[in-house]
C-alpha cells in the first residue's frame, strides 16, 4: 500500500486541521487501528471502490468522486475493494466549530455524499488538500483558513442538512447564539447571560433552541468550544495550563483544571503526557 501522511503543527490561526494524507490501498485492504476516532476525518474517493460502514447505519459501497466521514467518538470500518481498491486522501479535523459546520450538511447525518466530482465543495477539498502539503508561512496559512472556510460554505450550501433547510425564526435564533459564542468563547466575560443580553431572548428560550437542535444546552456548547480549544493547545503547545486557561475565557487555573477533568476525565498536566 502506498501511503502518504504529514501530521500538522495546528499552529495555523482557527482551522484545527490536524492531519492530511493519501493511499492507494491494497485489495481487500482495512484499517486496523482504532476505529474510534478522537477528531473528524474526512475522506475523497481518488479512484477505484470500496465499503464503507459506521454505528447503527448498513454498509454502502462507495466510488470514486464519493465522499466519507469518519465523525469524532464513532466506530466506523471501510475496507477496500478485492478487485478495484481505492485510492483516497483524507484531512483531520478537530473543535466544536467543525461539529458545527459539519452539522449544517447532509454529511453529518448520512457519513457519506456520492459523486461530489463535479462540486464546488470537491474543489475546494482538493485545493485545501493540495494547500496543506505546502511549507509552513503565515501567507500559506491564512490561505489554508481561507480554503477551509470556503469548502465548509460549499458543504453546507450544495449539500445541506435538513436543519439548515427548516429555516425559521428558531433557527436563525440558534445560529446567532452560535455565532456569537464563537466569536467570543476566549473572553472570561462570554456567558450564557451575556449570550441572552446580547441577543434580547431569554434563557429559557435559548435551552429550548439548543436542545432542539444541537442536543446540548448553551452552557454546555460554551465550555465544549473552550475544553476543545483547551485540548489543542495542550497537545501543540508547551504553553504553562495557567496561560491556556486565560486564553480560553477562565478566570484562574483551579476553575479550568475542574471544568477540563469533568470534561475529559484527565487534568490539563495529566492530558499533555497523554498526547493522544
Amino acid at each position: 500500500m502506498d501511503n502518504d501522511f504529514k501530521s500538522l503543527d495546528n499552529n495555523r490561526l482557527e482551522s484545527n486541521i490536524l492531519f492530511i494524507g493519501q493511499d492507494s490501498c491494497q485489495p481487500n485492504y482495512f484499517f486496523r487501528g482504532n476505529n474510534v476516532r478522537s477528531n473528524y476525518v474526512l475522506h475523497y474517493i481518488l479512484d477505484g471502490q470500496g465499503t464503507f460502514s459506521s454505528a447503527n447505519r448498513p454498509a454502502v459501497s462507495l466510488k470514486q468522486g464519493d465522499v466519507f466521514l469518519l465523525p469524532k467518538d464513532v466506530p466506523c470500518f471501510y475496507q477496500a475493494d478485492g478487485e478495484h481498491p481505492w485510492t483516497y486522501l483524507w484531512i483531520g479535523f478537530a473543535g466544536a466549530k467543525v461539529k458545527t459546520m459539519l452539522d449544517g450538511s447532509k454529511l453529518s447525518s448520512q457519513r457519506y455524499l456520492r459523486q461530489v466530482q463535479d462540486s464546488q465543495f470537491s474543489h475546494y477539498l482538493k485545493l485545501l488538500y493540495t494547500t496543506l502539503r505546502h511549507g509552513d508561512s503565515l501567507a500559506n496559512d491564512i490561505l489554508t483558513e481561507a480554503l477551509t472556510y470556503q469548502m465548509f460554505y460549499q458543504l453546507v450550501t450544495e449539500f445541506p442538512g435538513k436543519s439548515s433547510q427548516t429555516g425559521g425564526k428558531a433557527h436563525k435564533h440558534l445560529q446567532l447564539a452560535q455565532n456569537y459564542l464563537e466569536q467570543n468563547y476566549r473572553h472570561s466575560t462570554c456567558t450564557v447571560a451575556s449570550l441572552c443580553d446580547h441577543l434580547g431572548l431569554s434563557r429559557s428560550y435559548l435551552y429550548t433552541i439548543f436542545k432542539k437542535g444541537l442536543t446540548i444546552s448553551p452552557q454546555d456548547y460554551l465550555t465544549r468550544l473552550r475544553m476543545e480549544e483547551a485540548r489543542q493547545r495542550l497537545r501543540a503547545s508547551t504553553e504553562p495550563v495557567r496561560q491556556i486557561a486565560g486564553e480560553v475565557g477562565y478566570h484562574d487555573e483551579f476553575t479550568f483544571s475542574k471544568a477540563f477533568k469533568r470534561y475529559t476525565g484527565f487534568s490539563p498536566s495529566a492530558y499533555r503526557q497523554t498526547r493522544y
